[in-house]
């Protein structure tokens, strides 16, 4: 699925479970311009220790090479009771998406600016998910727009808020 116009989809409960990991910097450094849901390929203890929440995607960075898509610098800590069984918490992971998408990802990834951003993990139906945004760099000057109209917001949320 795919949503434009720089809209991350908003996941219910029902669809996601919870949100295991988010990527809450990635808003304030690219503009968000379309986002697609990808299943992952996981080893053996790796999913136990997505259900745990220990997942961080801080620096994670998504690349379509040969025809498929990789996600890199995701950190998945290993899993205690895995003993000679646990898996590298920073290997590469491959992404499962539609040829389509990742052709299309491909193209505009490919643009000067863009990258491909993991935005959230979640578990879905019993299946890790990430949730892949294509954005578009920020310069400093629109970070700073971007504060000014959040704290815009906010401000009238809390004025309105008073006044009832």
């Amino acid at each position: 699925m795919n949503w434009t116009n720089g809209q991350v989809k908003q996941l219910t409960n029902k669809e996601a479970g919870r949100v295991l990991a988010q990527n809450r910097k990635a808003s304030h450094d690219y503009f968000i311009e379309e986002t697609v849901e990808a299943g992952l390929v996981l080893q053996g203890t790796e999913i136990k220790s997505i259900r745990r929440g220990k997942v961080n995607i801080q620096d994670a960075f998504a690349r379509i090479e040969s025809g498929e898509a990789y996600l890199y610098n995701m950190h998945i800590s290993t899993y205690e009771q895995g003993n000679r069984y646990n898996h590298e918490p920073l290997r590469t992971r491959k992404l499962l998406l539609h040829q389509k998408e990742i052709n299309k990802l491909g193209a505009e990834a490919g643009k000067p600016g863009y990258a491909l951003i993991p935005l959230k993990v979640y578990v879905k139906n019993g299946f890790a998910k990430v949730l892949v945004g294509l954005g578009r760099g920020k310069k400093m000057f629109d970070k700073r727009e971007t504060l000014k109209k959040q704290t815009a917001e906010r401000e009238m949320a809390r004025a309105f808020r008073q006044r009832q």
